[in-house]
């Protein structure tokens, strides 16, 4: 890694410091609340997530190709979410700001990762909706088991790939000056401004990033959505339209709660206040994967047919237990 580094070719001093310190929230009192806060998202969103993946383990009937992306994403919001709530609490309720280089590379690597992955799921769950509302007859064909582990394959590989040539290239940079990152966890953009030699690869990282892992998944859904719309209005029942419809909105819901806080911060970008900008995108990390789950069972008949088939079956074996007893 020396070799690549540019400092070291103009003879200057390289500086890897041995931590770096996270700020949080500039100036704002009593803010161990709002973290007390996170922790029980954190909890609700844990039990939601195990529940959902042990319920589609549990049931034979919910090893569909669609119910993969499902366990996929319940996967990676329990995965994203005790990569960062757990670090975050130990940072700020009690008081270690001082994070080790090494492990700042690691925190950020887990939660790019797992947001990254939160999008491309989504975008696997849209490619289920576009092929069972456009093509009903093929759906069997188009949708398998095949296709879609290929295509969780396919995102969980090229997104560690993208984060780990991000978390590459910040080794690269020399830290002179500040070590101060203005965030709530070691987030890319903060450190390598910090960088005081050439961060521009880092920075063409930085645009790369957000077109991979958001602007593009977001325009591959919102044009499935709008095939989704052509095709029901050639549907002439209305019912029929409703009924279709139905089955996207857990899918739409997911959509909205990931994207939109998201876009809002990046689309007001320098205008918005650094504590702002830290709630925004905590919330954004923390509560689509305590609300996933809730969606999925609420919006998905599948499901709360499943959880009752599970409770029944538990319920009568406790009957037949006792009976025999």
């Amino acid at each position: 890694m020396d070799l690549f580094n540019p400092a070291l070719v103009k003879n200057v001093t390289f500086i890897r410091p041995a931590y770096f310190i996270i700020s949080g929230f500039i100036r704002l009192a009593e803010m161990k609340y709002y973290y007390v806060f996170l922790f029980f998202v954190y909890i609700v969103s844990v039990l939601g997530n195990i529940a959902v993946m042990a319920v589609i383990y549990l049931d034979h009937n919910l090893r569909t190709p669609k119910y993969v992306a499902v366990f996929n994403l319940a996967f990676v919001d329990l995965l994203g979410s005790t990569a960062l709530v757990p670090k975050l609490l130990d940072i700020f309720l009690f008081n270690h700001y001082y994070v080790p280089y090494n492990d700042c590379l690691t925190f950020l690597f887990f939660c790019y990762t797992c947001l990254s992955m939160q999008a491309l799921n989504l975008v696997a769950l849209c490619y289920d909706r576009l092929m069972a509302i456009m093509f009903p007859l093929h759906y069997h064909v188009m949708v398998t088991h095949k296709i879609m582990f290929s295509f969780v394959a396919s995102f969980w590989s090229v997104t560690v790939l993208a984060v780990l040539i991000t978390d590459g290239l910040l080794t690269r940079l020399s830290f002179c000056k500040s070590v101060v990152i203005n965030s709530y966890f070691c987030d890319h953009g903060q450190i390598y401004r910090l960088a005081c030699n050439d961060n521009f690869p880092s920075f063409v990282i930085s645009k790369l990033l957000p077109f991979l892992f958001l602007w593009l998944p977001l325009v591959v859904i919102l044009s499935s959505y709008i095939c989704i719309g052509y095709a029901l209005a050639k549907v002439a029942a209305p019912q029929e339209r409703v009924k279709a419809l139905k089955t996207c909105t857990a899918h739409l819901s997911l959509v909205a709660i990931y994207f939109f806080p998201i876009i809002i911060t990046f689309v007001m970008a320098s205008g918005i206040h650094p504590n702002a900008r830290i709630i925004n995108l905590s919330l954004a990390s923390v509560i689509p994967p305590m609300l996933n789950p809730i969606l999925y069972v609420l919006h998905t008949q599948e499901i709360k047919f499943s959880i009752k088939r599970i409770l029944k079956g538990r319920h009568q074996s406790k009957i037949m237990k006792s009976g025999f007893s």
